[in-house]
């Protein structure tokens, strides 16, 4: 469920547990792997875990940028459904491996807000963390450019309409002759 949050409904200090999760496949991990040419074989070939920190990994482990692609977007919904621009992610850190079979879960915090370029925009600065059944396994800050609901709301809203009446006439029959 969207939330349509705007610059305007954070709040310093807020903290939204996202309700949705994600469980890491091993598809997840290879294929995001392989596409961004992570060339580390301990995420996508069972036979290097051997040779891999003496072999104490038994699982793949899911590539830390992956792990955090997944957690940015998990995040998205309520904090970046009205970005303008990504700014930046910093402070990035892994705390626990992540394997197939896991399902991340995160929360974010608001630790900074500012002004933006100019008057239909703000800065939103939010720390997350994803954990697995509880234990934080990775988190990372993440800044955004976001809409102000008093420069975008009204043009959001009648796009929005647009679409939706755009959809309703592909999906309305044509008269029976």
């Amino acid at each position: 469920m969207s939330t349509e949050r705007y610059f305007e409904d954070f709040a310093m200090g807020q903290v939204i547990a996202h309700r949705r999760g994600h469980t890491v496949t091993e598809v997840d991990n290879a294929w995001l792997s392989l596409l961004s040419m992570n060339t580390a074989q301990t995420h996508f070939n069972r036979d290097s875990l051997a040779d891999y920190f003496d072999g104490s990994f038994r699982e793949l482990p899911l590539s830390a940028p992956v792990a955090l692609a997944i957690a940015i977007g998990l995040s998205s919904e309520d904090m970046s459904e009205h970005a303008l621009a990504e700014v930046g992610c910093t402070a990035i850190r892994t705390q626990s491996p992540i394997v197939a079979g896991d399902t991340l879960m995160v929360t974010s915090e608001v630790i900074a807000l500012a002004d933006g370029p100019d008057d239909g925009s703000g800065r939103l600065t939010y720390r997350l963390s994803a954990t697995v059944r509880g234990t934080q396994v990775l988190s990372a800050e993440r800044t955004v450019l976001l809409k102000r609901r008093s420069a975008h709301e009204a043009r959001d809203r009648a796009h929005a309409a647009e679409d939706a009446a755009a959809i309703l006439r592909l999906l309305t029959p044509p008269p029976s002759a």
